[in-house]
């Protein structure tokens, strides 16, 4: 029974193969564990990568320098020992006291007297009190302009309108219409109204039917046409005037 187990009953083994496999499998495995992270490596975020690479921003420029300061000058004024004829004592006592010689001070304007010439006139060089210029006396002044003339109002242009009430009280002759027999007969009765230019002289002109009854109109027209009125006076002229004339027709 245990002689069939082995073969020719010694176990062999191919030791030199087996050491070649096992490194050339060693060698891939590592190579797989060196190449892996090479291949899927993590990317970076670009806003990231972006923030690390930009570089900062630049300082501020320094401040601009404060402007120079400006030198005060100090003038120093001497001490007057005389004022307005008024001796004014020091307030500090000099070690050594100079004589100060002042000029005098000018007249008070109150003081001064106008008497004063024309320069160049007759007289000194500097000229003399009513002296004239160059000896020649000054032209007389021109005369002054002539009054401005009245200003004439605009006559007016045209007829002046005026209302049938101002032409009733400048009527001095009225003649009364007739009244048409037709018309009468056809019991026709109304108001005729007329439009009447009265010319400078008082007479009519331009006289014309506004409205009112057919019949009545003609006898109306020959009456007014025979009214005499005051001439319309316009700045103390006489000027024509357009108004409106009513006849009045009624049976009794």
């Amino acid at each position: 029974m245990f002689d069939q187990t082995f073969v020719d009953g010694v176990g062999k083994t191919n030791k030199g193969w087996t050491v070649i496999i096992s490194a050339l499998i060693q060698f891939a495995v590592i190579a797989i564990l060196v190449v892996l992270p090479m291949i899927f490596y993590d990317v970076i975020p670009g806003a990231q990568l972006t923030s690390t690479l930009v570089a900062p921003a630049p300082p501020p420029p320094p401040p601009p320098p404060p402007p120079p300061m400006q030198q005060v000058k100090v003038v120093k004024v001497a001490p007057r020992q005389f004022d307005a004829g008024r001796l004014v004592a020091p307030k500090v006592i000099p070690k050594q006291v100079a004589i100060i010689e002042e000029a005098e001070l000018p007249p008070a304007a109150s003081d001064v007297s106008v008497v004063a010439g024309v320069i160049g006139g007759v007289g000194p060089a500097t000229g003399a009190p009513g002296g004239v210029l160059g000896g020649v006396a000054p032209p007389p002044p021109p005369p002054p302009p002539p009054p401005p003339k009245p200003v004439e109002a605009p006559k007016p242009v045209g007829p002046q309108r005026v209302s049938s009430g101002v032409s009733k009280g400048l009527l001095v002759k009225q003649v009364r219409p007739n009244y048409p027999p037709i018309a009468k007969q056809a019991r026709v009765q109304g108001v005729v109204l007329l439009s009447a230019t009265i010319g400078k002289d008082g007479r009519i002109q331009n006289l014309q039917v506004v409205s009112g009854p057919a019949m009545l109109r003609q006898a109306a027209l020959d009456a007014v046409s025979q009214w005499e009125y005051r001439p319309y006076l316009l700045n103390n002229e006489p000027v024509e005037v357009l108004t409106e004339i009513e006849v009045n027709f009624a049976l009794q």
